[in-house]
């Protein structure tokens, strides 16, 4: 039996961590793992067009999953690529393991073609980044790194040089069982007991919920109804909180709709959950806040708390909750459902007046059509700018659905690269890119990876020809709009040329069907609607030198949000308040 080498032994350690996929471009430093891969049947190599499309798709795959996923890069500009997804799925928390193939061990230090230092460079987006210089480290090093990665839920980084992956394996290793699960961290009794005083004295509470609170969704409700706490929520607690929550008062932010900052400003008591909302200029500063998070480094960044408490939210609120005193009056809880019901009814009419008629078509009413003619279980996949506006107003959760996007980090063309890993680990299941006309042509060349694999995603492109949320934050500061159009070709006709589904919208009246037609086709698909550039978004609040900087930019612009079918929640909700 051929005695095995390293690259044999790192892919070995990949499986058994349960990665099923490697994404990434081949090159010669790579070429012996992705050799071992080819020989290795527990695993796939997935061949993208772009390093950055890799990590995206990984850091994707491991959200849908809750698994590793592993991406990687040749020496140089190839790892060099990984970088920007890499940041996006650390910042969201994505278990991601990368490996950044380096040049030939002799050379380096010595300026060599290529040469970077990966082991440098990658040690702001990664909670481990080390490079393997001998055979002997395998595999100490990469199961460190696993580990790493899956203990606290972000990015390692491997680098490791080609020639190093060529070399045989050492005869006696080291490894051991790997750790492929978190554990659930449950608070101090001394700090449960602040927390129940807390909230005990406190007359309005009102809950801001984030990522954190994923599976734990029964949880939050019973406390809510326990201490008659409005709900609140950030972009990323969306899809784990809005759904058959009685409470809700929408969400807070620049995308923010509802009376979430009313409920968070009202109250005597802000229990921050499983949140790292960025915005501490929408968090109030005269109420008392505490914070409830697994990552002890999130407590208190961006607000002064009274109390800081480290848990994980379930395991949390399930001590909580016997604990506290049952509240008897809705007062607080029914006038923020009242609040949230009016502020929804006053810009519902942006999708729904005479939409079959307006042309460009309105952005609001594609969201709105796109969340209900999607299946129960779909992937959405949403891009950075106004398409995050689109989905945090229209895309109705249900538990079932999933709303993966680049919330933390930001990051154009997202999108496409996330569907990819998101429809890899299920074929069957329906996956929904939201991408706007920049994001897409950013990373279009990904698009072929659809077609390589075959994969049935459906790409709705936003196309206003421009880049709008620039647009916007331009007018914010009192700038005129400039270097933000784009000159696209017809998307639909690329789509076709390149072998797949394409469709070219420029009416409503042609939206619903084409958008039917599209979600039924068993491959790849594109929908191209041609939607108003002059569509934007504003936050529920806005302050004086935020309406300065419109007056300057334009004379006459109309800004409407809209809320798509959260109205109907809101108005649902309502029944709850009893009736003087």
């Amino acid at each position: 039996m051929a005695k095995q080498n390293v690259a044999e032994q790192f892919v070995d350690i990949l499986v058994r961590a349960g990665v099923q996929r490697l994404y990434g471009v081949v090159g010669d430093s790579l070429n012996p793992v992705v050799d071992a891969v080819r020989r290795n049947a527990a695993i796939d190599w997935v061949q993208v067009r772009h390093e950055e499309t890799a990590a995206f798709a990984a850091g994707a795959e491991a959200q849908i999953t809750g698994r590793l996923a592993a991406c990687a890069g040749s020496c140089g500009p190839g790892n060099l690529h990984l970088i920007n997804g890499l940041y996006d799925a650390h910042r969201s928390m994505a278990s991601v393991l990368a490996l950044a193939s380096h040049i030939p061990s002799s050379e380096i230090g010595l300026g060599y073609f290529q040469e970077t230092h990966p082991d440098q460079l990658f040690r702001e987006c990664s909670h481990y980044c080390e490079m393997i210089s001998s055979p002997q480290q395998m595999p100490r090093l990469l199961q460190s790194a696993v580990q790493h990665a899956i203990g606290r839920s972000g990015v390692s980084v491997v680098s490791m040089p080609g020639d190093i992956a060529d070399r045989p394996a050492p005869d006696k290793t080291i490894e051991h069982a790997l750790v492929t699960t978190r554990p659930t961290v449950r608070p101090g009794d001394a700090e449960l007991d602040k927390l129940v005083a807390m909230i005990d004295e406190a007359d309005r509470v009102t809950l801001f919920c984030g990522s954190g609170t994923a599976g734990a969704h029964a949880e939050v409700m019973q406390f809510a109804e326990r201490i008659k706490s409005p709900v609140g929520h950030a972009l990323r607690g969306k899809e784990w909180i809005q759904y058959d929550n009685p409470y809700d008062v929408g969400m807070s932010g620049l995308l923010g709709y509802g009376a979430a900052y009313e409920a968070t400003h009202e109250c005597d008591l802000l229990i921050l959950l499983g949140t790292d909302f960025p915005y501490n200029a929408f968090l109030p500063d005269d109420v008392k806040i505490a914070q409830i998070d697994v990552r002890p480094e999130h407590l208190g960044r961006r607000s002064k708390l009274d109390l800081a408490v480290w848990g994980d939210v379930r395991e949390t609120l399930r001590c909580l909750i016997p604990r506290v005193r049952a509240k008897t009056s809705r007062r607080f809880l029914d006038k923020m459902l009242k609040k949230h019901a009016d502020a929804l009814e006053g810009v519902v009419k942006a999708y729904t007046r005479k939409v079959e008629k307006h042309i460009p078509i309105h952005p609001e009413y594609v969201a709105s059509v796109v969340d209900e003619l999607a299946d129960e279980d779909a992937v959405f996949t949403v891009d950075t700018g106004m398409c995050n506006v689109w989905a945090a107003r229209y895309l109705t959760p249900n538990g079932r659905r999933r709303i993966i996007g680049s919330f933390s980090h930001g990051s154009m063309a997202n999108a496409l690269p996330q569907a990819i890993g998101a429809q890899l680990t299920d074929r069957r299941r329906q996956v929904v890119s939201l991408s706007g006309d920049g994001g897409f042509t950013m990373l279009m060349g990904d698009f072929l990876t659809l077609l390589q694999y075959d994969l049935p995603v459906k790409i709705v492109l936003f196309n206003n020809s421009s880049l709008g949320m620039v647009e916007l934050e331009m007018l914010v500061a009192g700038l005129p709009s400039f270097g933000t159009a784009n000159h696209n070709p017809d998307f639909a006709a690329v789509a076709r040329a390149a072998g797949a589904y394409g469709v070219r919208v420029e009416k409503p009246r042609q939206l619903a069907g084409a958008l039917k037609d599209a979600f039924r086709h068993k491959g790849p698909a594109l929908v191209d609607v041609v939607t108003d550039p002059n569509a934007l978004s504003i936050p529920p609040k806005i302050h004086a030198e935020m309406v300065t900087g419109f007056a300057l930019s334009a004379s006459k612009i109309v800004l409407d949000g809209g809320v798509g079918r959260m109205l109907q929640m809101a108005r649902s909700n309502l029944r709850n308040v009893p009736r003087p």
